[in-house]
């Protein structure tokens, strides 16, 4: 790794880019697929249902608290801490044969009569599947926006190929990651959705830190082609990478292992986006640059243009 690290260390990474490709159009073709048969397990936010909050006046026993609700026919339902181990939260999906104060009821009994304890109603809520449409199609107009505006501040701050690079690399990160989520069929709520904006972030700030040294050695690198700046670039750039991946994944995976279940789908989607988005960055945006046909001429600075009537100065 002290290797990695030094600041001489040259690596071909272009010569991995068909293989990398390949891969990448593979897992991209496979996460469609699965999201177009399974497609994604909406969470409480998007379907609407009813959420519970009860109070125990000792530590509740989760698995005791599913099994009691499983017995009375609530299997669906999904049981967490909120807060405190004492504070338990129960979300159901939308039922035709009951709602409201009615199923608040059920549930409280089943509970009681489940565990023997003594619990207190905190609150009940229900939202309404027309809620859950609106949020649906505001979580993904907020992440299309995103990448749109991604799009016209690195069109504008770079050359329009690596701007279509990270564009790229981003739309691929986001694709990936909800297929592997439709996949494995974990719950989408909206703190899913504040992970893929953070995943498109963390991923972009990655991309142009690669670009901007691409840039630079572009402009002032003379020898070698550019497959051989682009890769100097990501080298020189790849002590940066594995720092910060290194620290945020290991922050990430503490929070996905003993965050618990109310921040496990964040933290799974931070997981899997951060992992796709340091590999996109180097096999996706800068070599879908590279394969546009970036030159070094397209990101040299437009040569002085002379005014008409100006006298020319030779005086040194």
């Amino acid at each position: 790794m002290f290797q990695l690290l030094k600041p001489n260390f040259y690596f071909d990474f272009m010569r991995l880019s068909k293989p990398a490709y390949i891969f990448s159009a593979l897992m991209i073709a496979a996460s469609i697929f699965t999201l177009s048969t399974k497609w994604l397990n909406w969470g409480l936010d998007f379907t609407g249902g009813t959420l519970i909050e009860v109070g125990f006046e000792q530590p509740a026993d989760l698995p005791k608290i599913r099994e009691a609700l499983s017995a009375k026919g609530f299997g669906d339902a999904i049981v967490q801490n909120f807060g405190t181990s004492r504070d338990v939260m129960v979300r159901l999906r939308p039922r035709e044969d009951m709602q409201g104060e009615l199923l608040g009821t059920q549930i409280l009994d089943a509970i009681k009569v489940g565990t023997g304890q003594a619990v207190e109603m905190r609150r009940i809520e229900f939202v309404g599947p027309n809620v859950g449409e609106e949020l649906t199609e505001a979580g993904g107009l907020a992440i299309i926006a995103s990448l749109l505006c991604i799009l016209l501040y690195v069109s504008v701050r770079f050359e329009w190929r690596l701007a279509t690079g990270a564009v790229a690399s981003l739309a691929h990160d986001v694709i990936i990651t909800l297929g592997i989520f439709s996949f494995m069929q974990i719950e989408v709520d909206l703190t899913i959705v504040a992970a893929l904006l953070t995943v498109v972030g963390y991923s972009l700030n990655d991309t142009i830190v690669v670009f901007d040294r691409v840039r630079e050695n572009f402009r002032k690198m003379r020898k070698g082609d550019s497959a051989d700046i682009m890769n100097e670039s990501i080298s020189q750039t790849l002590s940066r990478t594995i720092i910060t991946s290194g620290t945020t994944l290991f922050v990430v995976v503490a929070l996905f292992l003993q965050g618990g279940a109310m921040i496990h789908g964040f933290a799974a989607a931070l997981l899997i986006g951060i992992t796709v988005g340091t590999y996109s960055s180097i096999y996706v945006a800068s070599a879908l640059a590279l394969s546009l046909g970036l030159t070094r001429e397209h990101l040299l600075p437009p040569p002085p243009v002379e005014k008409e009537g100006e006298e020319f100065d030779a005086a040194p």
